[in-house]
């Protein structure tokens, strides 16, 4: 349940209805109350204030009719505006980062304040009455504070629509939109690592604790007391809720190992994970695990690392295409890839098994590795970069900066790797002069990762970090 209840709070975020909805819910409670305040209060406190003149009742429709009517025009305006906007963005930056402008809180709120505006204007319109209109001695009644509020209102429309008109072109900016997915990358990494489910007991891979059940030499009889529970729904697991999993483990006692990881697919009857001993897990245990899971449309960012990563591979990737051919926007995605992946590379990432309160084995999770991120990063952009100079050089530098901030060799390890692998690429891909220069500047990187002083040789050659792109 908590899973579904973060999923939807997740998705009334990035919903463009949900902020304009409350503003117009709120507008009408405000228009109500202000009546109310001028019912009781009458407009005799106006007689002190000669610069301020009661409206009459003819006036005041036809100052509301007309907030009302140019409010409704205008967001109808800031609408199509919008939707023009997330068109661009879509054929642009890819069909993906449409929940990044949908769940943009300045289109939001301001689309809430203009229907929030006329929700208000027409409320009081409604209760303006001339001297007779409801009988023969009724007097008139005009809310003059409603009124106030009203151009006050109007006031802070016309504040908005000036802010919009700067915001939509800031928003659709590639700088502004590579700097929002890199920004919440990087949030999300010193966020979540190290976090774990539970307690980390270690990452031997023959812990003793890990039952023989979930061994590669288990045998059948083992096997069969390992208990799948399958998934109901078909889409993109978008949350797993770790503290239920952990919870249900340990009231149930017992261990369980995860199939899938947030952002993977799964279909009807997809293995979600799977339960030992198959005799502790019955139906209320079954259903427990299987709550944990939020299964959607679409992906998300709320759990998933690898898609804010593969928003900035499609970025990049799209840029270096023929069609586009713009190698700066893919280093700006380059550049903020590097950053991550040099902040992870300052962490420890946490191990795939957890115990609970009392140090018992409860979840075996899916492994969260480096060279998974680093794969997901460089190695999905590597086949478009190679074969652009400019993207090439800004490729190299990332990887650079990456070993700056290692120190575990195993992690060198994979980015020589990752070097070596560009650096065929680019000799097979490029010609002439662009050729040499790339493979140069992988030859350079290669060499100083080989030495032991890598990091000196990193910041104090000259030619590798002054010959940036």
């Amino acid at each position: 349940m908590k899973a579904r209840l973060l999923r939807l709070s997740n998705d009334l975020r990035e919903s463009y209805w949900f902020v304009p909805t409350i503003m117009a819910i709120a507008a009408l409670l405000l228009a109500s109350g202000m009546v109310y305040v001028d019912s009781h209060a009458g407009s005799t406190w106006m007689d002190g204030m000669p610069w301020l003149y009661a409206a009459r009742p003819d006036g005041a429709r036809a100052l509301l009719s007309s907030i009302g009517g140019s409010m409704i025009g205008v967001a109808g305006t800031t609408f199509s505006v919008t939707i023009a906007a997330v068109v661009y963005a879509s054929g642009q930056y890819g069909p993906r980062l449409l929940s990044n402008f949908m769940s943009d809180r300045g289109n939001q709120v301001t689309l809430g304040t203009f229907i929030a505006t006329f929700v208000y204007s027409l409320t009081v319109l409604r209760t303006i009455r001339s001297a007779g209109e409801s009988g023969a001695s009724a007097p008139a009644f005009v809310p003059q504070l409603a009124l106030l509020v009203a151009l006050i209102l109007v006031l802070c429309s016309i504040a908005v629509l000036i802010f919009f008109i700067h915001h939509v072109p800031m928003r659709i900016h590639n700088n502004n939109v590579i700097e929002r997915i890199g920004d919440r990358l990087i949030e999300e990494i010193d966020s979540r690592f190290p976090t774990y489910i539970g307690e980390a007991p270690g990452e031997r891979p023959d812990n003793p604790s890990v039952p023989s059940a979930f061994r590669e030499d288990a045998t059948s009889a083992e096997y069969e007391r390992r208990t799948p529970v399958r998934s109901k729904n078909i889409g993109y697991i978008q949350l797993i809720d770790e503290g239920t999993l952990l919870a249900a483990a340990r009231e149930h006692d017992l261990v369980i190992r995860l199939q899938y990881q947030s952002g993977d697919f799964a279909h009807n009857g997809s293995v979600l994970l799977e339960a030992w001993p198959a005799e502790r897990c019955g139906e209320d245990a079954v259903k427990a695990l299987r709550e944990a899971f939020a299964v959607g449309a679409r992906r998300t960012a709320l759990q998933d690392l690898r898609f804010l990563i593969d928003e900035l591979v499609e970025i990049a990737a799209r840029a270096l295409s023929p069609g586009v051919n713009d190698p700066f926007t893919a280093n700006s995605c380059l550049d903020w890839l590097g950053a991550a992946m040099a902040e992870l590379a300052r962490r420890d990432l946490p191990s795939h098994l957890r115990t609970d309160e009392d140090h018992a084995l409860r979840v075996i999770a899916y492994p969260v590795t480096f060279d998974g991120f680093i794969d997901r990063a460089f190695g999905a952009l590597a086949q478009y970069a190679s074969a652009d100079r400019i993207a090439g050089k800004r490729f190299l530098e990332a990887l650079g900066d990456v070993a700056l901030s290692c120190d575990d060799a195993g992690r060198i390890a994979t980015l020589v790797d990752e070097a070596r692998a560009f650096r065929t690429l680019a000799e097979g891909k490029l010609d002439g002069a662009c050729r040499d220069v790339v493979v140069g500047r992988a030859d350079l990187l290669l060499r100083a990762l080989a030495a032991p002083d890598y990091k000196r040789r990193l910041r104090d050659d000259i030619g590798w970090l002054g010959g940036s792109a």
